[in-house]
């Protein structure tokens, strides 16, 4: 192996390239048209352009990655996670191309990617999973009958995906249909699969995943946990490990039913199994991702090892780097800095990011994708860095969490920043009583507000710049000497009361009353609840909004009656737009 395409893009891709550098391979980089300028595509040795911005037409698009992989020369494909990483069938193209695959064997995925499928496996290797379906659910008949059987709530999720995607929670019988609905459209938007299956949504549990790693030669390890519980729509918003209150005995079992999991699937590589731990300390298996997690890097900080090296090491035949599980040194934490508005709900904030300045010092280290001027799209998740800090015991990696969080400054972008700061300051929080509807149940966001960007002078004078061309779908960089290009400042932004997910204020507050909804964020309108001439009142769902793969119902801001309706689903409408 002495080069490596990185079919991905953002932190993941930059995170990658790093590590083939590091063992003196040559890095290609792949990107749409959006994202010409990316870091990812700085920082490769080259870079290729796969299609337009939506993703079905560039990252997704298989033929045209193994084209670009061929006419690149190169050995070896990572896919990084999202996209194509848990897609059996990429997998078994870059195998069938004679390229190394740098992940677990197409059977493997497919096992273990099919929500379904792994939940057989599980039970064949005498892992317990939540109760629930066995097989994908066809008919709205289906979940009311199980819902009969195991009790309400119930949890709508994705057969192909995770991650809370595709994933929608049933309180009441009444809600099944529209639940139904919405979690297959999610599915197929984001794993082009519409099949779901139904389990027991279990409450108050803590959501906790074994870190694996198995070689060619059948040898696994388990390599610790990590506790993912503060989570917000069923996404993770901060990890760390080890996992709080965890007993020797409990950590022991845990690795001893991921391994278990794995070596029933014939697991390669590296590889996540995904646990709920209830209340009374029984693991109930939940899935396996079968690729790099997002929180990889917490493992890494207390074990010492590089788990990308590790993949590259795996992917061409050698032996794993260790035998047994390590003793974890001191305690690790991850935050996730999305473009969200936590004062919103976690309203996506797609735009562009105006200042970016990100923090230093021992025990700290950023995983970033951006840089001051990048654009967070819509068309892609909407992740913006993975702040990771290191500290001597958790106490220590709390202050320290708090002291890089506020020497982090992203501008022109609400983010999750004033949220991580709420939560690490919670007494729940911080004595690890912490749950995954803890940041949904306990904490009050209304109110969070970003920082405005500051105003930027424009330079009358020439200066050098760079732009990007490209020969042959092959890109190239070209330095002139022009005028600087206008910027504007992204102004402040008001905070709307809080609401729960997915419910999102119309942008319109009530004490207005102009009776104009708009659109909360830019995206594409799914549906109407009403038509023209219904009545509504103040808080009702009126018509449902995608934004960055995710559903989104906007809610009338006052009494009244729908007089017009300005857009019809399928049309796509920019924030602030007059629904």
């Amino acid at each position: 192996m002495e080069s490596v395409l990185i079919a991905n893009r953002g932190e993941i891709a930059v995170r990658i390239i790093r590590a083939v550098a590091e063992r003196g391979m040559r890095t290609i980089a792949v990107y749409s048209e959006l994202d010409r300028d990316a870091v990812h595509v700085d920082l490769a040795d080259e870079a290729w352009n796969i299609g337009p911005a939506p993703a079905a037409e560039s990252y997704l698009n298989i033929d045209r990655i193994i084209e670009v992989a061929a006419e690149s020369g190169a050995d070896a494909v990572h896919p990084g996670y999202g996209f194509l990483a848990e897609n059996a069938d990429f997998a078994q193209a870059v195998i069938d191309a004679d390229l190394i695959w740098i992940g677990p064997p197409p059977h493997a995925i497919a096992t273990m990617g099919d929500k379904i499928a792994s939940r057989r496996a599980a039970t064949e290797a005498g892992v317990e999973g939540v109760p629930g379906s066995i097989d994908p659910v066809t008919a709205v008949s289906e979940v009311r009958r199980i819902g009969d059987e195991v009790g309400y709530p119930l949890a709508i999720k994705a057969a192909h995906g995770g991650g809370g995607k595709g994933l929608k929670i049933v309180h009441d019988p009444a809600d099944v249909d529209d639940a139904y609905e919405s979690a297959r459209r999610e599915s197929e938007a984001w794993f082009a699969s519409p099949e779901v299956y139904v389990e027991k949504y279990l409450q108050n549990t803590r959501h906790i995943e074994a870190q694996v790693l198995f070689d060619t030669q059948g040898n696994g390890v388990f390599l610790g946990e990590r506790d993912c519980s503060a989570q917000r729509r069923h996404q993770k918003l901060i990890e760390e490990t080890p996992a709080v209150g965890l007993t020797a005995d409990q950590r022991i079992t845990l690795g001893e039913k991921a391994l278990a999991i794995g070596a029933a699937a014939g697991y390669q590589n590296a590889g996540t199994v995904e646990f709920l731990l209830d209340e009374s300390g029984d693991f109930y298996f939940l899935e396996m991702n079968t690729r790099l997690q997002v929180e990889h890097t917490i493992t890494e900080i207390v074990t010492g090892i590089d788990l990308v090296h590790a993949q590259l090491s795996v992917a061409t035949g050698q032996p794993l780097p260790i035998t047994k599980t390590p003793e974890p040194r001191g305690h690790a934490i991850e935050m996730r800095i999305n473009a969200e508005d936590p004062g919103r709900d976690f309203a996506p904030s797609p735009g562009d990011i105006v200042e970016y300045h990100e923090p230093g010092g021992y025990g700290v280290r950023v995983d970033s994708g951006v840089r001051g001027g990048s654009t967070v799209s819509q068309y892609y998740d909407n992740l913006i860095a993975k702040l990771i800090v290191w500290g001597a015991d958790r106490a220590e990696a709390i202050d320290r969490a708090r002291r890089a969080l506020r020497e982090f400054t992203i501008t022109g972008v609400a983010t999750t920043i004033p949220a991580h700061l709420v939560i690490l300051d919670h007494p729940t929080f911080v004595a690890g009583e912490h749950h995954t509807k803890f940041v949904e149940d306990h904490l009050d966001l209304s109110g969070l507000e970003h920082p405005a960007a500051p105003a930027i002078p424009e330079d009358e004078e020439l200066t050098e710049r760079s732009i990007t061309v490209e020969v042959g779908g092959r890109r190239f960089v070209v330095k002139l000497w022009a005028p600087p290009l206008p910027q504007q400042s992204a102004g402040t932004r008001r905070a709307a009361p809080r609401r729960r997910p997915p419910r999102l204020d119309s942008g319109t507050s009530r004490a207005e009353g102009d009776g104009v909804i708009r659109a909360p964020m830019q995206g594409t309108i799914v549906n109407y609840h009403h038509e023209a001439g219904n009545a509504v009142k103040a808080g009702e769902a009126v018509c449902v909004l995608e934004a960055m793969k995710m559903e989104n119902e906007i809610s009338a801001p006052i009494d009244g009656e729908i007089v017009e309706l300005r857009v019809q689903p399928g049309d796509a409408v920019s924030s602030g737009s007059v629904l």
